[in-house]
């Protein structure tokens, strides 16, 4: 699949997990890093993607630990949540 057609299908996945609390951590962390991201940092996202919300959303909060496979350099940043927008 061609890189612009796979980002843009990882942003709708991203920006449409099921609850809005993930929409915003998921998805803003997409919008905020991917325009950078080279072909290992998308397939690590895409492995993300198949994982459980509140998984994912422990991770980030640091209330659980990220299984090794998803350890480095994208977990750290996705664990800053300073990426989130609020919407007014």
């Amino acid at each position: 699949m061609h890189r612009d057609a796979r980002l843009k299908r990882l942003r709708f996945r991203a920006w449409h997990r099921g609850t809005k609390e993930a929409d915003l951590l998921i998805g803003g962390f997409f919008d905020a890093h991917a325009t950078g991201w080279n072909e290992a940092e998308i397939a690590w996202f895409e492995r993300l993607l198949e994982e459980q919300d509140v998984d994912i959303m422990a991770w980030a909060l640091g209330t659980a630990a990220a299984p090794d496979a998803f350890t480095g350099e994208l977990m750290r940043q996705l664990k800053r949540v300073n990426y989130i927008k609020h919407p007014q």
